[in-house]
């Protein structure tokens, strides 16, 4: 099933695409359950938002496929590198990235998202499915110099804009035979199956909520291929994965 979150204009609505409309949901299916109003809308007279905002946290893991850390000179960690970006860096399909001054060098890293749908606490490998809403596309934008700088990631990882999301969330999706691309301005720069993840999907969730407590909105987006690249103001950006669709993003420097 995928699932969106839209405007037609007014305050933001969730629907379920069937075709080339949306089913109206009554209201967020993460707490509301999937009741629908009877309405249906047109997909061409919808504008799609970030599928998700998280109330709590995006959780990310850095360095989690070994062919990207060794392009940065980096180790394979033997656990998942776990890092947080704020909501606020949350942006939809179509948004802008926005370069800032701060910083001379911007890169895209296209990732698989998963989105949580229930408190998750000290959960099992085995169990991991059974707290996964679903998933979504990420970009984990980042200002590679300010990382280098800094000596950690917050501030690199945690721009306003630094975080796109979207277009939709799968809530039926086989990780194992799956596979992304980044596109810039047309090119495919990165491309790989998630079987070459070091650490899986039910691998992370289970660390991280080893560590605190996850809860339904969460985010966590789970590393990024090789092939990472700098973004420049008029690039357009697209993240793909068959199955969910497409994450499309133009970049401006900021004003």
């Amino acid at each position: 099933m995928k699932i969106a979150r839209f405007s037609t204009g007014g305050d933001p609505r969730y629907g379920i695409l069937d075709g080339d409309e949306f089913v109206v949901l009554s209201g967020d299916p993460m707490f509301s359950g999937f009741g629908t109003t009877g309405e249906r809308v047109p997909l061409a007279d919808a504008k799609l938002l970030a599928p998700v905002i998280p109330r709590s946290k995006v959780v990310a893991v850095g360095r989690n496929y070994r062919d990207h850390a060794a392009e940065l000179g980096n180790e394979v960690p033997a656990e998942p590198m776990l890092f947080f970006k704020p909501n606020t860096s949350v942006i939809g399909p179509g948004d802008a990235i926005i370069l800032p001054p701060q910083s001379d060098h911007v890169d895209f890293e296209g990732e698989l998202a998963v989105v949580i749908g229930s408190i998750a606490k000290n959960v099992k490998e085995a169990d991991a499915a059974d707290v996964i809403f679903g998933f979504t596309l990420a970009n984990d934008v980042s200002a590679r110099d300010l990382q280098k700088r800094d000596g950690q990631w917050a501030r690199a990882k945690g721009f306003d804009s630094f975080c796109p999301l979207g277009p939709i969330i799968e809530t039926d999706f086989d990780i194992a035979a799956g596979n992304i691309e980044t596109v810039l301005n047309g090119e495919v720069r990165q491309s790989a199956p998630f079987t070459d993840m070091v650490h899986s999907v039910a691998a992370v969730i289970a660390f991280a909520s080893a560590a605190f407590t996850l809860l339904p909105g969460d985010v966590i987006l789970t590393g990024t291929p090789a092939g990472v690249g700098q973004l420049a103001d008029g690039d357009i950006v697209e993240v793909r994965v068959p199955g969910i669709g497409t994450l499309r993003n133009l970049v401006r420097t900021a004003s």
